[in-house]
């Protein structure tokens, strides 16, 4: 079973893929990217995806921002950097992909966007080991 931060993480990944309503397979590939890179196991992914599909994206979201507020700051800086590498997996950050990002940094976890674009360029450099 996922745990913390990193079901939050995954939560949130997975509402991110949905929010502009096209999945990506580039933002698929990166999903598996980071399960692979923080921990998680394939299966463990997949089955927490499908079940997600059965809940509200609000209650999703509400229990996701409740569980990284028990974070520290550091690992909530972590979780919305992944989110922007996926969304730019494509190439492209769709505007409900950046309201959904902005959201959560700004007004949900008060986070300062240099912050998060300092960690996204350390797990650029981890995907760019990895690939």
């Amino acid at each position: 079973m996922i745990i913390g931060y990193k079901s939050s993480l995954v939560k949130l990944f997975y509402l991110l893929v949905n929010a502009d309503g096209s999945i990506n397979e580039k933002e698929i590939q990166s999903g598996a990217f980071l399960a692979k890179s923080e921990g998680v196991a394939e299966q463990e992914f997949i089955v927490l995806t499908e079940n997600l599909k059965k809940r509200k994206p609000s209650v999703i979201y509400s229990e996701s921002i409740e569980e990284l507020k028990k974070h520290s700051r550091e690992v909530q800086i972590r979780c919305v950097a992944w989110l922007c590498l996926i969304a730019n997996a494509d190439g492209f950050m769709d505007k409900t992909e950046w309201q959904f990002i902005y959201k959560l940094y700004k007004a949900d976890l008060n986070l300062e966007l240099d912050e998060v674009m300092n960690m996204q360029k350390v797990l650029m450099k981890l995907k760019e080991k990895k690939t």
